[in-house]
């Protein structure tokens, strides 16, 4: 467990991002993906609380990696995903209630977000804490950088608005379907249809200059 070889941090740190997107690359996160992508302040006040859990628990996980039984892993990195995820939703509660009350139950779920556990099974219990924190912050940025991809189609298209500000002319036709649950899978089906094609090309590409 206490094994610190693989990539470095900064290579943890721009994988998260890009490369092994936990949206785009991987599928994981789909639930909060498209439940509350319907806007930007909703999808970035996901996307922050995430990030918290994500952070934190690799850190912890990271810091206690050398006490860790292969039996008990799972169960310890859900009790530790557990114990952040309460924190920030009594935050959100407390500062936030408006928008603790939109995303409702979702935000709880981030206990059982599979990109939190595969981040703490796959990097925090082997490498450093250093290197874990880099890779926490990464693909807590990818995620991020999905999750708006998403919400400011949508919100854009179905309210003339982001971050609840009005940026379209009011002659604009909008497109209620796309602040609906079909508007979610009509635009993730879409972006990860051009996601996959501008891979494949970078890859065709690649190998013709090879």
């Amino acid at each position: 467990m206490a094994n610190d070889g693989g990539p470095t941090a900064g290579e943890r740190f721009i994988r998260g991002i890009i490369p092994e997107n936990p949206v785009y690359r991987q599928l994981l996160g789909m639930c909060p993906t498209l439940a509350v992508t319907g806007n930007l302040q909703a999808a970035m006040t996901m996307a922050g609380a995430t990030a918290f859990v994500l952070f934190c628990a690799n850190v912890l996980t990271s810091l206690i990696r050398g006490l860790l039984k292969p039996h008990l892993r799972i169960l310890v990195f859900t009790l530790v995903i557990a114990t952040f995820v309460t924190i920030v939703d009594r935050i959100l509660q407390a500062y936030l209630y408006q928008m603790s009350q939109q995303l409702g139950p979702y935000v709880p779920l981030i206990i059982v977000n599979c990109m939190i556990i595969s981040r703490c099974e796959i990097c925090a219990s082997k490498q450093s804490v250093f290197r874990a924190a880099s890779d926490a912050v990464g693909v807590s940025l990818g995620f991020a950088l999905a999750l708006a991809s998403i919400a400011a189609p949508r919100e854009l298209l179905g309210d003339g608005a982001l971050f609840g500000f009005a940026v379209m002319p009011e002659a604009m036709p909008q497109w209620v379907i796309m602040l609906l649950p079909p508007g979610a899978f009509i635009t993730l089906g879409l972006l990860l249809g051009g996601a996959n094609w501008i891979g494949q090309s970078l890859n065709r590409r690649k190998a013709a200059t090879e």
